[in-house]
This record gives structure tokens, sequence and C-alpha cells, in this order.
């Protein structure tokens, strides 16, 4: 698997996660930020843009329902063992099929959080999700719980910081000699990268930013 940390990393994320929700007494959380995603299992996939749901019960278990297309990147980017697939066709309703998903998992009538604040869950299936939960469970918005637990850094996440510094410092010394007046902004580009990439980096969450001219103030 294509993961940056081992195992004991994330079993102690979840659970601190368990704690958390032991604490707002809630039975499970339907995780739809990424960026939660990745920092719970490793999962990392271009795929936030369309419905997917990672479930994470009281207990720790978790069943992530994503399309068939994530499939082979859940598997391989993550240490999700059950995973369910929905079928995303037209007019289909994945808010349905999620409310099935937590039917089988012994969840009617329970307290379940919510990531709503996430590019992850588009205003429009929130209001399939709210539409199918009315009478199935009481839910709440639990946005919060993941990110601040992503505040307090292990060991592990920091000795990854301090390498992703390190990496910027490379591609700082690989930027500098070529600028100049009249250099190309490409070839800059590419030898920050280049730098990253040679160092053992991948691509940064947030493209490099650069520019010269009229464009020297965009960001």
């Amino acid at each position: 698997m294509a993961l940056h940390f081992d195992q004991t990393e994330f079993d102690a994320r979840r659970d601190r996660l368990v704690i958390e929700m032991a604490q707002k007494k809630l039975d499970a959380l339907l995780v739809f930020a990424q960026e939660s995603m990745y920092w719970l299992t490793g999962y990392d996939t271009f795929g936030f843009c369309f419905f997917q749901c990672l479930v994470v019960k009281a207990d720790g278990s978790m069943v992530l329902m994503t399309r068939s297309a994530d499939l082979r990147q859940a598997r391989h980017t993550s240490t999700i063992e059950n995973i369910v697939v929905w079928t995303d066709r037209d007019g289909a309703n994945p808010a349905v099929e999620l409310r099935n998903l937590l039917n089988d998992l012994d969840l009617l009538g329970c307290r379940i959080g919510v990531e709503y604040d996430t590019h992850g869950l588009t205003a429009r299936n929130g209001r399939l999700i709210d539409e199918e939960m009315k009478t199935f469970a009481t839910i709440e918005d639990a946005s919060g719980i993941i990110p601040r637990l992503r505040l307090f850094k292990s060991a592990a996440e920091i000795a990854k910081a301090e390498k992703a510094a390190a990496l910027s410092d490379d591609a700082l010394d690989a930027a500098l000699p070529l600028i100049r007046q009249g250099g190309d902004e490409g070839a800059i580009l590419a030898a920050m990268q280049g730098a990253v990439f040679a160092g053992g980096g991948d691509y940064p969450a947030n493209e490099f930013i650069i520019g010269s001219g009229a464009d020297a103030l965009l960001c």
C-alpha cells in the first residue's frame, strides 16, 4: 500500500477519534472531508469531488462508501478493509444507499455526527442526506472533530513536516540561480518541483506560486 505512515500511527489516530466521539456521545461519524479520510486512513484520491463517505462507528470500525472508479485507489492508498461501492448513474441518489448502509450497520435511531463543512459534501448532497436521516437517526454537525485532532502532531507527523521543510529549502536553492530579469518561469518551476521529487517528495497540496511583472502579486 502507498501509505506515508505505519499502521501504529493510524491506529493511534483512530483511537483518539473514538475517545472524542464517546465524549460527544456519537454512535457514528460520517466523514466527507478528503483531508479527514487521508489523516485517518491514508486514503488519497481526486475523487473527493464526487460523493463518498467514510462511516466510523463508536467502536472504531470503518466502512467506506465510494464509486467503483475509486475502489482500487481506496484499496491501494488506505488502511480501510471494508469498502462498499455505490452505483454512480444518471438520477442516482447516493444518500439512499448511504442510509441503507447505515441500517446494515445497526445505526437506526442512533446519534450520528456529520462533516458538513467540507468541499467533499456539496450542498445538494447535504440536503439529500438530511432528508434521508429525518426519520432514521439524530444527526448533528460534527465538522470540527477531526480538524481539532489534527492540530496535535505526533512525532511521526513532526518528522514528516521537518522533511517537507527541508525539501522546500531544496526547491528554493534550485530556483535562486534561475531567478533573473527575463528568466523563464517554467524553468524555475521545473527546477523547484524537480528538487522536491529528487528528494523523495510528492506534489504539494498547493502548487508553487510564481509570477513576475504584472503577475508578481498574484496568489
